[in-house]
């Protein structure tokens, strides 16, 4: 189904309405900012908030109006944008563009992850190990980078047509290449068997992670080769969390093809938060830090604590940037280790913005966790939310009490 004239009109006022957003100067500020901030020189603490689950209660799909399904995916980001712009006025910076994801991807594993049934809509989803036995990984192929051209030809031109005048139309910067290979092998293994592979076999399991870094390393060959990677120095999602602006990428040999090297990189080990450090190194960063070594600049971890584990990691990984500090991650071990070395992307509990809601206790948290991060390089985001209790004005008060602190920190 193509767009009728009254639809092309209603996506043309809403695509009007983002590019009115995006020219105000406040975003022109927090581009200098970031830009600052990530080059380890910054202004304040910044802020960033990522609603992620509760978006279904501040933008709900029965407010969509198109019924077309890519219109109606386009209808939601444009006014997911909107919202961002008019109700959360975070840090996050709006460009005057629409972001689109291309259809590409690994293919040809020999092995595909795959979910057990589930009926829920929201909540807790489980994977169904495919890959048993020995002789299950012996089934295992290397794969090869997929590019659906015809797909990707024709939802760019749809939305070029539709209101390229009005919006710059670009391609989502992100290798999208798995490079953290441990929730790889926790899906097709099943968490609790990894474990017990780590002492029972560990040289099978050194086998599978060393035949992933190996193919990993052939696709990440087949983006650069393809031409299809974009270079990540604005607005872009870094890591767990951040932005992508630094004036340290792309590197001073570019000449126009954005390569690995111009880019941001990432990995994580959020399955292995009850490993200990020798085990986190030796089936996990031992195979994650060749594969961040051909990036640019590095991001590192997700919702895992890494209050034992910081120091391997700060030795470890490569042109390391950004470090998640997770609601479970000590702040004070954090602060000493990281200082203003690297972006302590603290993560507050999600939960404070669904129940209880204390608005005084959200302040609180936010002002201890500054004081005693002081003279480190600190980002606050709020994500992995699931809920706000269907109080959407909790995220915008969150955001306005988090600036507050952030300005107060910063004198």
């Amino acid at each position: 189904m193509g767009l009728t004239t009254s639809d092309k009109q209603y996506i043309r006022g809403l695509a009007q309405r983002v590019a009115e957003i995006a020219a105000d100067p406040y975003y022109a500020e927090r581009r200098e900012m970031w830009y600052d901030f990530n080059d380890l020189n910054p202004k304040r603490p910044m802020v960033l908030i990522f609603p992620e689950g509760a978006w279904s209660e501040l933008l709900p799909d029965s407010m969509m109006k198109l019924e077309d399904p890519f219109w109606r995916s386009v209808e939601w980001r444009l006014r997911y944008t909107i919202y961002r712009g008019e109700r959360l006025r975070d840090d996050n910076v709006i460009d005057p563009e629409f972001e689109l994801s291309p259809s590409r991807g690994a293919a040809g594993w020999g092995l595909e992850i795959r979910m057990k049934p589930t009926t829920a809509e929201r909540g807790a989803r489980a994977y169904d190990p495919v890959m048993k036995t020995p002789e299950d990984f012996a089934r295992m192929r290397r794969p090869h980078l997929v590019v659906n051209h015809d797909v990707n030809k024709r939802n760019y031109s749809q939305l070029y047509d539709a209101f390229g005048d009005i919006l710059h139309i670009r391609w989502k910067r992100s290798p999208g290449i798995n490079t953290s290979l441990v929730n790889f092998v926790c899906y097709l293994r099943g968490l609790e068997q990894v474990m017990v592979d780590m002492v029972d076999r560990p040289e099978w399991l050194h086998e599978v992670f060393a035949f992933l870094l190996e193919n990993t390393h052939v696709l990440l060959d087949e983006l650069e080769a393809s031409g299809q990677l974009e270079l990540m120095d604005g607005a872009d999602y870094a890591g767990s969390g951040g932005t992508c602006y630094t004036r340290q990428l792309p590197a001073k040999d570019y000449t126009g093809r954005a390569r690995l090297k111009d880019t941001w990189g990432f990995a994580e080990s959020q399955e292995y938060a009850l490993v200990s450090p020798r085990m986190y190194y030796e089936f996990g960063i031992k195979y994650q830090a060749p594969l961040l070594e051909r990036f640019g600049l590095n991001c590192y971890g997700c919702c895992e604590s890494l209050t034992d584990k910081l120091d391997l990691v700060i030795q470890q990984i490569p042109k390391l940037r950004r470090i998640s500090i997770s609601p479970w991650t000590d702040v004070r071990v954090a602060a000493e280790k990281l200082q203003d070395k690297y972006v302590f992307s603290w993560k507050p509990n999600p939960v404070c913005v669904s129940n209880p809601y204390d608005p005084q206790a959200i302040r609180a948290s936010i002002r201890k966790t500054l004081e005693i991060a002081r003279g480190c390089v600190v980002e606050i985001i709020l994500k992995d939310t699931h809920t706000c209790n269907n109080v959407p004005g909790r995220m915008e008060e969150w955001v306005r009490i988090a600036l507050e602190e952030a300005e107060r920190a910063a004198g």
